[in-house]
């Protein structure tokens, strides 16, 4: 689409200020679109060598934040994933609603000192799979998810070359947009964890609210 919104996030640099201000950016334009507009998440790259030397935990809490503010975005959001894919990379691509790959695509979880990098990227691949033992290795060792496991595993949605043409297709048709995408986003997530009883209360209280627009737009 001519009107998405693009962010780019280069695995191979190190996080900073403006690294946390880009993701928060685009986020300010979707949101201020009113979820009209697709956001489009381009990674690649892993890091290179250790970290350098500065990083803070403060730092890292505000690329964290900046990242599930993207999760929850009243908007849908498309990752397209190419080689290497591991550091800010892969933390991006994991926070986005659709992931696309290309066959070169390798899920890399950094390792530092001998030990991988604890950010939240373990806890999303946690999520999706830590009964798994590819997950497991590339959580604990390091290991790279290769384009089919990560496929398998659900973690990649579409594998292909013409990415072009699988963006096209990713494009939400006739879908909830804006507040209601974000609404149905969180259902998904809190299913996992929440039970029937407590769960009940939010999807009722979302039903009631398609319920009254139907009916106001009726009435108009």
């Amino acid at each position: 689409m001519n009107d998405d919104l693009v962010l780019r996030i280069d695995g191979t640099r190190p996080l900073t200020a403006d690294a946390v201000a880009a993701v928060g950016a685009v986020c300010d334009s979707a949101e201020d679109r009113g979820g009209r507009s697709r956001v489009v998440v381009r990674v690649s790259g892993a890091p290179e060598g250790p970290r350098p030397d500065g990083l803070t935990v403060a730092l890292v809490s505000k690329w964290e934040r900046a990242l599930r503010r993207l999760e929850r975005l009243p908007a849908a959001t498309v990752a397209v994933a190419e080689g290497g894919c591991g550091g800010l990379a892969l933390d991006a691509f994991l926070a986005t609603d659709y992931r696309i790959a290309t066959p070169s695509v390798r899920l890399m979880v950094p390792v530092e000192a001998g030990v991988t990098w604890p950010g939240m990227a373990l806890y999303r691949l946690a999520h999706k799979g830590a009964g798994t033992a590819a997950i497991r290795r590339a959580v604990l060792f390091g290991t790279p998810l290769e384009a089919d496991q990560a496929l398998a595993l659900h973690l990649i949605d579409e594998l292909t070359d013409d990415v072009a043409g699988a963006l096209a297709a990713a494009e939400p048709a006739g879908g909830p947009t804006g507040f209601e995408l974000a609404i149905r986003r969180q259902l998904l997530f809190d299913a996992g964890t929440a039970s029937f009883e407590d769960a009940l209360g939010v999807h009722l209280a979302a039903c009631d609210r398609v319920l009254r627009r139907a009916s106001a737009a009726a009435a108009s």
